[in-house]
């Protein structure tokens, strides 16, 4: 009977567990028996509906994200915390990101999904409004780790979902629109709370932003998941739920390891940009918090609505005719991007940083799509959420749980130099174009040797 609790559903539809196992009484079996069975729970979801709710989904989720990046300066002065402790609030949403996201990923390979994305939803949203409550920096610590239990059930199931209604020639750019709303929700993040605090104050944006995410939680509830690896076909369909020795192969995947550790890299630059960059425009170009804060929010629906789709659609492109096609678009865009960030934040001409800052926000999109169909596709079908879910873990392990804190503290021992302190990222930057250029080789190779084999 557990067996038919970790696939969801036993035959017709029923819910196959009993009271000795998941502590349910026999009438609330029967009830949960009834759902299953109603013919509302069967109906499936187009893959472009399924797309669409959990695109919407994902704004949501970015918009409780980056609402504190928003309103850190009067939350920090309000609290009277320095640059570290500020960063330290990011660091406690990691926290609770990254350590459980490969526990969401087991459960994603194995138990429904649609149950543990409403459930990380609800955590996410309560977390989200408790933290407008909270009244010192310890409290305000565990609700930032509650956001990030919260999310990272979203973070690490969702995409195994869309890969299983969008098969590979279509995936890309599947995955592309679901990451697009990143910059866009990023984007409302920066906006709802610059414009709220300047309202209200920065307690009542987190307010605001937790309450959809209670209403939107139970969505996909009454409606059938689709099977995992449909859209790969009946042999991957078929797969077994993958044992410890799988994921395990996972660390010796040498083309999942040097998208990963790209990954990681490229996060732990793009995760003290965002941090940080609002402070950054605030001190050292004199620019007022929600002057700041709509400069940012607007390059973020801009470049990075402009960068996810283009990337996603060139990578589609040149994916069709070279197997490295979309490393070819991670390494190139985010090499473009060094010079490009050093310019932006070595500059004092306010407007000059402000464009360049543009720019490379624009090429770091670029490989938002590209990146996240190459982690679901080095892997095998049947361990996609695990995959996903080891991808979380390590960006954020060894990426941006580390970074903004770490630029805060750097900049505190450099008496308060938080422009000397960013110039770190770009050549975290550098080291993720090197590894993401490494495995456009190494495909380029697999392709040449393909076309010889062919001739």
């Amino acid at each position: 009977m557990i067996n038919r609790l970790a696939s969801g559903f036993g035959p017709k539809g029923r819910v196959g567990f009993g009271r000795d196992r998941a502590g349910l009484s026999r009438q609330a079996v029967r009830r949960l028996n009834n759902t299953a069975s109603s013919p509302t729970v069967h109906r499936r979801l187009s893959p472009a509906a399924l797309l669409c709710i959990l695109t919407g989904l994902n704004l949501v989720n970015y918009i409780d994200r980056f609402v504190l990046n928003a309103v850190r300066t009067p939350l920090a002065t309000d609290l009277g915390l320095n640059y570290g402790q500020s960063g330290r609030l990011a660091t406690a949403f990691m926290l609770g990101y990254f350590l459980t996201s490969p526990w969401f990923g087991w459960l994603g390979d194995r138990w429904p999904r649609k149950w543990l994305i409403a459930a990380g939803i609800a955590v996410w949203s309560v977390a989200t409004v408790l933290t407008g409550l909270a009244g010192s920096l310890a409290v305000m610590v565990g609700c930032r780790v509650a956001v990030g239990l919260g999310e990272a059930s979203y973070a690490t199931i969702s995409p195994s979902l869309i890969a299983d209604v969008y098969g590979p020639a279509r995936r890309n750019n599947a995955l592309s629109i679901f990451y697009a709303a990143i910059p866009v929700g990023a984007a409302l993040g920066y906006l709802l709370g610059g414009e709220v605090q300047a309202r209200w104050g920065w307690r009542y944006a987190f307010v605001i932003a937790g309450l959809p995410g209670l209403v939107l939680a139970g969505l996909l509830l009454p409606f059938a998941e689709p099977t995992r690896g449909a859209a790969d076909g009946p042999a991957a369909a078929a797969l077994q739920r993958p044992s410890g020795r799988d994921v395990l192969k996972l660390f010796v995947n040498l083309e999942y390891n040097l998208v990963v550790w790209g990954y990681v890299a490229y996060t732990f630059a793009l995760g003290a940009f965002a941090f940080w960059g609002p402070t950054f425009f605030e001190t050292v170009h004199g620019m007022a918090t929600a002057e700041a804060d709509r400069f940012f929010g607007g390059v973020m629906v801009v470049a990075g609505l402009v960068g996810t789709l283009a990337g996603g659609l060139a990578g589609t492109a040149w994916q069709r005719r070279c197997r490295a096609g979309y490393a070819l678009i991670l390494g190139l865009s985010t090499l473009a991007a060094v010079p490009v960030s050093w310019a932006a934040l070595e500059t004092q001409h306010t407007q000059l940083a402000m464009g360049l800052m543009a720019g490379a926000m624009l090429l770091l999109f670029l490989s938002t799509g590209p990146v996240n169909t190459l982690i679901l596709e080095t892997v095998p079908v049947n361990v996609r959420a695990s995959a996903m879910a080891l991808s979380i873990f390590l960006i954020h392990l060894a990426g941006d749980m580390w970074s903004p804190e770490l630029v805060g503290r750097i900049a505190d021992a450099w008496g308060g130099d938080l422009q000397r302190a960013v110039l770190i990222l770009p050549w975290v930057l550098l080291l993720a174009a090197a590894l993401w250029g490494g495995l456009a080789l190494k495909r380029l190779r697999g392709n040449s040797r393909t076309s010889a084999a062919r001739a």
